[in-house]
């Protein structure tokens, strides 16, 4: 029994061809997230126009990427699972969110990229986010940045390596820290350098070297952010531990019953000679 409950399940199946664009899209992301190394505020006639005109095309990107996994392999069964978990995510992202870096949205996240596939992580990172902006009100500039943060947490943790019982929990919950800490490093990059009195010794000054400019982040990062991020990290790691296994059973046994990825075919009714759909094993 302990065998079949940790083979892995391709709820969504990505297509080399969205494999392709999810690779471009990797890279529209890394240039989204690292601009302020890239392009000085102030270059498109505004200082805050770089991360908005990012985040319209981080919008586009991601709604190329998720039809293309909508056209390639995801079904009624799929994208069934796809809203029902998306629906609690939006749902219990309120009860941290906001108190000590505490963010619940990441648990299920993990697990579900861990069991359905990379693929399914990926748009289920995007659906969480947008749905629970929409619900808490947290439409703004920086949603598009933080469902494509998430969308990567959710399709790396479909990438993980094969592992079973406590070992499987432990690597999810070390990547779940892990996660949690990139997470925060990557969107501070989106508004560090609007935040702080140029004058600071931490603060983004366009110009400098790259190794300078670096060396800023990264006190910027630890002086701001390092208390919410271990937070978020800590969250992710006891959620995992607690009741991960639980839930991966849950996840699996869902999995098993779904059939994701079976094929449907038509077998003749007895004494009509009409086919009837059948699903194989």
């Amino acid at each position: 029994m302990s065998g079949h409950v940790r083979l892995r399940t391709t709820a969504i199946r990505i297509t080399p061809r969205a494999g392709v664009i999810i690779a471009m899209a990797a890279f529209v992301g890394v240039v989204a997230f690292f601009w302020p190394f890239v392009v000085a505020p102030g270059k498109f006639g505004s200082s805050y126009a770089p991360p908005l005109i990012f985040g319209v095309l981080l919008v586009l990107v991601l709604c190329v990427v998720i039809s293309e996994i909508a056209e390639g392999g995801i079904n009624s069964k799929a994208l069934a699972m796809l809203g029902v978990l998306s629906a609690v995510n939006a749902a219990i992202r309120p009860l941290g969110a906001g108190t000590a870096g505490i963010e619940t949205v990441f648990f299920i996240l993990v697990l579900a990229g861990r069991v359905y596939g990379p693929g399914f992580g990926f748009t289920l990172g995007c659906t969480s986010l947008f749905a629970s902006a929409l619900i808490t009100g947290g439409v703004g500039p920086w949603m598009p940045y933080q469902m494509f943060g998430c969308a990567f947490v959710g399709m790396l943790a479909g990438f993980l390596p094969r592992a079973s019982g406590r070992l499987e929990i432990l690597l999810l919950a070390v990547y779940g820290s892990l996660s949690g800490y990139l997470f925060g490093f990557l969107l501070n990059l989106s508004f560090w350098p609007f935040s702080l009195d140029p004058n600071s010794s931490i603060a983004y000054l366009p110009g400098l070297p790259f190794t300078e400019q670096w060396h800023r982040y990264l006190a910027f990062d630890l002086a701001t952010s390092l208390g919410w991020d271990t937070g978020r990290a800590v969250t992710n790691f006891v959620c995992v531990v607690l009741a991960g296994p639980a839930v991966l059973t849950v996840f699996r046994r869902a999995a098993r019953k779904a059939r994701f990825q079976a094929p449907i075919t038509f077998a003749p009714q007895r004494g009509t000679g009409a086919d009837t759909p059948s699903v194989e094993a």
